[in-house]
Order: structure tokens, then sequence, then C-alpha cells
């Protein structure tokens, strides 16, 4: 059992490792909680070089493929957090990525498939969760046929109402499909 399933139950489960940061990013020295009186809120702060480590969250982009019939395409994960679970492919933006690139790379990591944004579906957050997620819709053209990259156990293609509610990976998965629903 990894991290993210040990505590799925805690609220602000990502808290956990915050005191695993002990130095500072900038030039290696050790941090220590002091009140920024600017922002009056406690952060870590360098001993040394004073520069402030703020712990924001991480940005996810994912994106809804939807074939030519209409059908979505979504993946069995073949990692954790939520290993065996159903989900739109997502992953983390990089540095020098924009959000809607870093949509369509992970959809081809994930699926194999090029596909073309056609609109923001919407943005996911949770006070619980350390990522805000962006999910856009895109299309899958008919010459790409979907299917599973190393993150993924298998694809399927599902209509609107047969998705997998109940095996479904993450609240934003949830969530997303819920919207994309509402849209049909």
């Amino acid at each position: 059992m990894n991290k993210f399933m040990k505590h799925s139950n805690r609220k602000y489960w990502w808290t956990q490792d915050l005191s695993r940061i002990q130095f500072c990013f900038v030039c290696g020295g050790g941090l220590s909680q002091r009140l920024v009186p600017a922002e009056g809120k406690r952060r870590l702060v360098c001993k040394v070089c004073f520069h402030i480590t703020y712990l924001n969250p991480k940005s996810v982009a994912g994106l809804l493929p939807i074939l030519p019939d209409g059908r979505i395409v979504l993946l069995r994960r073949s990692i954790e957090p939520g290993y065996g679970k159903w989900s739109y492919p997502a992953g983390y933006q990089e540095m020098g990525e924009s959000v809607d690139k870093a949509a369509v790379r992970e959809t081809f990591e994930e699926i194999v498939a090029k596909v073309r944004i056609r609109s923001l579906l919407g943005v996911y957050s949770y006070p619980a969760s350390g990522v805000v997620t962006t999910v856009f819709v895109g299309e899958v053209p008919r010459s790409q046929k979907p299917r599973p990259g190393e993150e993924a156990l298998e694809v399927g293609f599902f209509s609107p109402n047969v998705i997998p509610w109940k095996d479904l990976a993450f609240q934003s998965t949830v969530d997303a499909l819920k919207d994309w629903v509402k849209q049909k």
C-alpha cells in the first residue's frame, strides 16, 4: 500500500510529508517555521537566505478523449494511486509546457492517440488534495485507434450511459465525467 492509499481517508493527507522538507531550495540552508507578517501565515523560511519555501498544489492536465461515434475513451490505471481504477488520461504538467499541451501529451502517453482539443471542460480542486486538475474535451480522429500506453492496463470505450461510476479512480474523475454527461 502506498502513501496515497494509506492516507486517502485522512483530511489533508498530503501534509504528512511537509515535515520532511528541511532544506532551502535556493541555498541549502535549514528551514524553520516562521510567521511571515505580510501574509499573516507561518511559512517555511530559510535560516540563511530568508527565502520563503511556498508549498503550492501541483498542476494536473487531463483530457476526455471522445471518439467520432460519441463514446469516451477511459483507461484502467496500471500505477498508483488508483491502480486498476478507470480514469481519463491525465498527469502532471511539466515546466516549460502549457496545460493544454500537457493534456495532449498525457493522452498520447496513456492511450497512444493523438487528439485535438475541442474545449475546456473545467478546473477541479479540493482542499484535501495537493493538485489542481484542468480537464479538456478532445477529439480522437478516425485514423487513431486508442490502445493502452505504459500507465494503462487496458482502454475502454464508453457511452455516457455505461460509464463505470463505481470503479473511477479519483473525485476529479467523477466530477469531470458528471460535467461532461450533463453537457450531452
